[in-house]
């Protein structure tokens, strides 16, 4: 059963997370309204515990035992495997285990990025102000985010701030080789 369930486990791996990320993300109210442009919250929350709910499900209790290091491993069994022995109460122990770890690691992520949260927001806002967002990167930065040609800002539109020409304040780097030759140039 470890070939499937490794199998099961990678497709759903791949599979949930994108799925959250590309068609619930847009869909349900509440991740509407959170700004989550590198979908951080698809790819570590959802992958995450996603992962431990699995582990939980397909735990093997061969190789639970050797990473619990004790000889009888009858109860550390997943689910799967404890429903297809007759143990299905060592199963639901483990689920409830990985579980419990999931929450443990949820309630720990979120007091601790709270605290820096408010340690931050005391010495710099954490948010620009809605006119500063209105004008976007370009004013803020003074750069131009994802302004690539055939989606968003086009070259021929894009400020001086976008420009291959030089600019003065820029500072540049003369690349010499070993010798202090100067390159040559096609």
């Amino acid at each position: 059963m470890q070939g499937w369930a490794a199998m099961i486990m990678g497709i759903m791996s791949g599979s949930i997370p994108w799925y959250t990320m590309m068609v619930l993300h847009k869909e349900i109210r509440i991740l509407k309204q959170v700004d989550d442009t590198m979908a951080v919250f698809h790819t570590h929350a959802v992958a995450g515990c996603l992962g431990g709910v699995l582990a939980g499900f397909f735990a093997d209790p061969n190789l639970c035992r050797l990473f619990y290091g004790v000889q009888d491993s009858v109860h550390y069994t997943g689910l799967a495997y404890g429903i297809l022995t007759g143990r299905p109460k060592a199963g639901f122990r483990q689920m409830g285990v990985q579980l419990l770890g999931i929450v443990f690691v949820i309630l720990l992520n979120v007091s601790t990025t709270s605290i820096v949260c408010l340690v931050v927001k005391s010495l710099v806002p954490l948010r620009l102000k809605e006119d500063e967002l209105e004008v976007g990167d370009d004013a803020v930065h003074g750069e131009v985010a994802y302004a690539l040609w055939g989606d968003g800002e086009k070259l021929e539109n894009a400020n001086e701030a976008f420009s291959f020409q030089r600019n003065p304040e820029w500072p540049t780097v003369e690349l010499k080789t070993s010798s202090n030759a100067p390159l040559e140039s096609d």
